[in-house]
C-alpha cells in the first residue's frame, strides 16, 4: 500500500505537504509549462493587493552566498484582474489554491478578506504582514503584538475560509506571535518571511539592488527558519507551514520533523522550476524506505 502524504491545514486537505511560497511561483501559468499543477499538495499566488502595484524601481533581485536578496515590492496585477486573468486557469487544477494578501492599511487588509472569501476557487488566504521590502502601518502589524491581535481579529470577521498568517522573523519570540494569531482565529502559521538583509557595491558604495535593503531568502536562512518552527509548533495548537531555503526534500523532511505540517518551497523555483516535484518524490521515497506509512507519523517527530 502507498503511504498516506495527506495533511490538513485548518479544513484544508492537502493531498501531500508540498506548497509553493507566495511570489516565487508567480500565478501558478508561469510554472505550469515545467510541472503538472495537479501533483501540488496546494499553489500560493503571488501577493495580491485591491489596486494594481508596479512595486520597486530595478535592480531588484541580486544574488548572495547560499541566496539571494530580493526587493520586488509586492508587484501584482490587482484583485480584479486576478479573478478575472488568473483564476479561470487555477481553477482547472485539482490542487489546493491559497491567495497571499496584503493592504496599505487595516481597513484595506479587511477589504481584500471579503472579496476573497466570495470567491470560488480560492481555497484559503494568506495574510501577510511580514513583507520587509514595504514600509507603512501594515508592515507593523508583524512586530507588534498590538496590531498584529487587532488585524487577525477584525480580518477574521470578514471570512470564513481558513486564514494562515505569514509572520516575520523580526521579533524577539515568534512563538509569542504565533499564539496570537492562533487565539484571535487563525487556522494556521506561515514562517518565515525573509530577513531584511544588504550588499553593497564597493566601488559605488551603493546597494546592489534598487533599494537600500532587501529580503534574503535560500539555504542561508533555513537553519534559522527551522528553529522558528519547532519553536512555534511546541506553543501552538494550530498548522505550521514551514517556509525557508527547501531547496531538497531532505530540508523538506527537516521542517516536518521540527514541527511543520507542511512546506512552502520559494527560492528553489527559481534555481529549478522541477524542484517542487522533487521534494514531493523525496519525501515519498523516504517514507518507503523508512517504512513511514503516513507523513503524520514524520511531523513534530523530533527527538529532543
Amino acid at each position: 500500500m502507498k503511504p498516506s502524504t495527506e495533511v490538513k491545514i485548518g479544513s484544508l486537505t492537502l493531498k501531500n505537504p508540498v506548497i509553493t511560497a507566495s511570489g516565487t511561483f508567480g500565478y501558478g501559468l508561469e510554472y505550469s509549462q515545467f510541472i503538472d499543477l495537479n501533483r501540488l499538495g496546494g499553489i500560493v499566488v503571488k501577493g495580491l493587493s485591491l489596486k494594481p502595484k508596479e512595486g520597486n524601481p530595478p535592480p531588484r533581485i541580486y544574488e548572495t552566498p547560499c541566496g539571494m536578496l530580493n526587493s520586488i515590492g509586492l508587484q501584482n496585477i490587482g484583485f480584479e484582474a486576478f479573478v478575472k486573468e488568473k483564476l479561470p486557469f487555477l481553477k482547472k487544477f485539482d490542487t489546493k489554491i491559497i491567495v497571499n494578501f496584503f493592504g496599505e492599511n487595516l481597513d484595506e487588509y479587511v477589504e481584500m478578506a471579503a472579496k476573497l472569501n466570495d470567491m470560488d476557487g480560492i481555497h484559503g488566504i494568506e495574510m501577510n504582514v511580514s513583507c520587509p521590502n514595504k514600509s507603512g502601518e501594515w508592515r507593523k502589524m508583524g512586530v507588534e503584538p498590538e496590531l498584529l491581535k487587532k488585524a487577525v481579529k477584525e480580518v477574521r470577521t470578514v471570512t470564513s475560509k481558513p486564514l494562515i498568517i505569514k509572520l516575520s522573523p523580526q521579533v524577539t519570540d515568534i512563538a509569542i506571535m504565533a499564539k496570537i494569531a492562533e487565539e484571535e482565529g487563525a487556522s494556521a502559521v506561515s514562517l518565515i518571511n525573509t530577513i531584511p538583509a544588504m550588499v553593497i557595491n564597493v566601488k559605488t558604495r551603493k546597494s546592489m539592488i534598487g533599494t537600500a535593503t532587501g529580503g534574503l531568502s535560500g539555504p542561508a536562512i533555513r537553519p534559522v527558519a527551522v528553529r522558528m518552527v519547532w519553536e512555534v509548533s511546541k506553543s501552538i495548537k494550530i498548522p505550521v507551514i514551514g517556509i525557508g531555503g527547501i531547496i531538497t526534500a531532505e530540508d523538506a523532511l527537516q521542517f516536518l520533523i521540527a514541527g511543520a505540517t507542511a512546506v512552502a518551497v520559494g527560492t528553489a523555483n527559481f534555481i529549478n522550476p522541477l524542484s517542487t516535484i522533487e521534494i514531493i518524490e523525496g519525501i515519498e521515497k523516504f517514507m518507503a524506505e523508512e517504512k513511514i506509512q503516513d507523513i503524520n507519523e514524520l511531523i513534530g517527530s523530533f527527538k529532543e
